[in-house]
């Protein structure tokens, strides 16, 4: 998943409903064509020099994002190790769910206020779930 433009389809309005395959709005409880959820996670991975700056603008992407239908949570988290380096990790319904996150004005409004803050590409990265579980 490295490679997807978060620019990519979006629209500057609001997120579109998900839809299943008839064109029906989307639960938060099924995929498309309604098969069983499959729950995905997302780790996005930033390098900067200017951490006050960048960890603003993420932590209001993170705040936003956890109100998006199929989100199940999304965690900022700063290196202990490593200086400059955040990381945003989303936990989504399924990869449909992720797909119109990705697409949202919140994404896109949060990869433009990046310019120029970042000493790296982003790492981004998609992860079936193997073994997940919610506490809540």
């Amino acid at each position: 998943m490295s490679d997807h433009n978060p620019d990519h389809g979006a629209t500057g309005g609001t997120a579109e409903p998900l839809g299943d395959s008839a064109g029906g709005p989307l639960s938060e409880k099924s995929e498309p064509g309604g098969t069983e959820l499959e729950p995905v996670m997302v780790v996005l991975r930033f390098q900067t020099d200017q951490p006050e700056q960048l960890s603003t603008i993420l932590a209001n992407y993170v705040v936003l994002s956890r109100g998006h239908p199929g989100c199940r949570n999304v965690d900022f988290v700063s290196s202990a190790t490593t200086p400059g380096r955040l990381m945003v990790v989303e936990k989504w319904d399924s990869a449909a769910h992720q797909r119109v996150h990705f697409d949202s004005p919140e994404m896109v409004d949060m990869a433009k206020a990046c310019d120029g803050l970042l000493t790296a590409p982003p790492d981004i990265d998609l992860y079936d779930g193997v073994s997940m579980h919610d506490t809540a």
